[in-house]
């Protein structure tokens, strides 16, 4: 899927804000950005010509004349014939009125994405892969790291792994890997962020796999990043065929940035009522932020038969279903992190299997191979929980 960055032209706050959300729930994942850097134009253009038509009219004709290739947007008050007329004239490639129809506007954005990957020399952007834990120690980074070797291993293609957790990043330790850059040199250095600038700040793993490492400085990156963090995402996908990111498990505004700019997120969680609570109130949360819920993907880390909350009450509690289930096994995954080798790269066990074969549905959901069975007796003897609250 491709991944598209809009700008929004309007001196109505409500307006870019609407817009703003409008864009981010789309099924074509979408980051907005404030202004246009030069040689990395956006992909679309939304011009307010509700007020200043005159102005609005002559920008868009000076955007079609510049960027050939953008799409743009126009927004009117009212649809009147010889207003559309006259921004087809001008440039636009599409004329909604406010506010636009939620799939009506996707549509066109659908439509936008299409006419893009048909553009002869257009490279897609990366697919993005997002790991977010409903509770710190969920297992997030580790199922982030291997999936992100597996992926490596299994495409041959170019991947990359990003750790947003100021401070506490472990993506680095768990492959067993010194880098010596951070996100944050990434951040400082967005203007000249070219392949080979990037090849150098990004650590690369025997597997393949690529790593932007998290920062050792506690209050980096945040909110004083929020704004350029998603440029980061834009620019770091342009270069890779796939990206994963580890998010950590607080919902801040890195994180969110995160969130809105995934094809697909995988939410984290252990089968037990903490673990459960607030995977339900990080679904409420992604659903106020405008990030597509269709997006989501319910991952259950440690899951050990009989579950300490049985799995079909976990569906319910949430109103999402149980996309895949990790077995548990802590010595295995305790000697990869101690050794700081993946647990695919350290011989067979359940565990590798499992990511083996949730790596293969990832890349080609056509794959319908059965993955190995989890154990059966949990490590703590966990009994089953007659209710969640």
């Amino acid at each position: 899927m491709a991944q598209l960055a809009a700008q929004i032209q309007s001196q109505d706050e409500e307006f870019r804000r609407r817009l703003g959300r409008l864009l981010r729930s789309g099924p074509i994942p979408t980051s907005v950005v404030d202004e246009i850097r030069e040689g990395a134009p956006a992909d679309l253009v939304i011009i307010d010509i509700r007020f200043e038509v005159s102005s609005a009219m002559a920008n868009i004709e000076r955007l079609r004349a510049t960027s050939p290739n953008v799409g743009i947007f126009a927004i009117a008050a009212v649809a009147d014939p010889d207003l559309i007329l006259q921004s087809m004239r001008a440039g636009a490639n599409e004329f909604f009125t406010w506010p636009p129809a939620d799939e009506t506007f996707h549509g066109a954005v659908r439509r936008l994405t299409a006419r893009r990957e048909t553009t002869q020399g257009a490279k897609p952007t990366s697919t993005t892969f997002v790991f977010f834990g409903a509770k710190g120690g969920a297992g997030t980074t580790t199922v982030a790291v291997n999936c992100g070797v597996e992926v490596a291993r299994l495409t041959k293609r170019s991947t990359v792994i990003l750790d947003l957790k100021p401070g506490l990043g472990e993506v680095g330790l768990f492959l067993g890997v010194r880098p010596r850059y951070t996100i944050v040199d990434a951040l400082d250095n967005l203007h000249r962020l070219d392949r080979e600038f990037l090849r150098e700040l990004v650590t690369k793993h025997k597997s393949g796999l690529e790593i932007l490492a998290g920062s050792d400085n506690f209050d980096r990156p945040g909110a004083a990043d929020s704004g350029v963090i998603e440029e980061l995402f834009r620019l770091v996908s342009k270069q890779y065929d796939y990206m994963l990111i580890d998010a950590g498990s607080q919902i801040n505004s890195c994180a969110v940035a995160a969130l809105y700019s995934a094809d697909r997120i995988f939410l984290i969680a252990n089968p037990d009522v903490p673990s459960v609570r607030n995977a339900q109130r990080l679904l409420e949360r992604i659903r106020e932020l405008g990030a597509s819920g269709d997006r989501v993907r319910l991952l259950l880390n440690r899951a050990v038969e009989p579950l300490p909350v049985p799995r079909k009450q976990i569906e319910n509690a949430l109103g999402h279903p149980v996309h895949h289930m990790f077995p548990s096994d802590y010595k295995t995954v305790s000697n990869a992190l101690n050794s700081g080798v993946p647990l695919t790269m350290a011989g067979n066990s359940d565990m590798a299997a499992q990511f083996d074969h949730f790596t293969r549905q990832l890349i080609d959901p056509s794959f319908t191979a059965a993955p190995a069975e989890p154990a059966k007796k949990g490590l703590l003897g966990f009994e089953k929980i007659a209710s969640l609250w």
